[in-house]
């Protein structure tokens, strides 16, 4: 498939990388139930949806990762060895309960987390960005700024990113 087919028939390409990762899929467990899956769509998809990303580490198999996260966007960039291999749409704090900004490092990860702060509410692959209840995890995507100031992951692509962050890696929340 050359990149020009893939620039003049996006649905075609995307339809049917719906279609096969539809076949491939396995369940999710209860877990994660209410979380967005997520859906992984081709490169040069300008527009992501709520739940979609891309996610390509092969371009930059080592180095430090490093992760940028839009506000106004509401899109997470996730960077290794200064190359981009990620790009994903996220759910971040909802007027009130806005996501910090700044640089922050992560400061504990674990895979199945359960919120002491909200009900027992589950988000896995979280990874802590402050002590006060600011992670990044798996989460409901809506479309638009919906969470209690975490960032909020589809749970395919959360999954992914935890597994090339370790605790010290960088992660930047900006307004602009």
């Amino acid at each position: 498939m050359t990149t020009s087919f893939l620039v003049h028939y996006p649905r075609i390409v995307t339809l049917a990388i719906a279609v096969t990762l539809a076949s491939l899929s396995i369940r999710s467990t209860t877990y994660a139930q209410a979380h967005t899956k997520g859906r992984e769509v081709v490169p040069l998809t300008r527009a992501l949806k709520p739940g979609d990303y891309v996610w390509h580490p092969e371009v930059a198999p080592a180095g430090p990762v490093v992760i940028l996260v839009s506000l106004p966007d509401q899109l997470l960039y996730a960077y290794r060895n200064g190359v981009r291999i990620g790009r994903s749409t996220v759910s971040t704090g909802k007027p009130g309960k806005r996501t910090p900004t700044g640089v922050f490092t992560v400061l504990q990860k674990k895979v199945r987390h359960e919120s002491s702060i909200y009900k027992g509410a589950q988000m896995p692959h979280m990874q802590r960005l402050t002590w006060t209840g600011v992670a990044m995890h798996a989460g409901n995507l809506p479309g638009y700024p919906a969470s209690a100031g975490c960032v909020r992951l589809p749970v395919d692509f959360a999954a992914k990113l935890y597994s090339v962050t370790s605790d010290r890696n960088d992660c930047h929340n900006r307004r602009q």
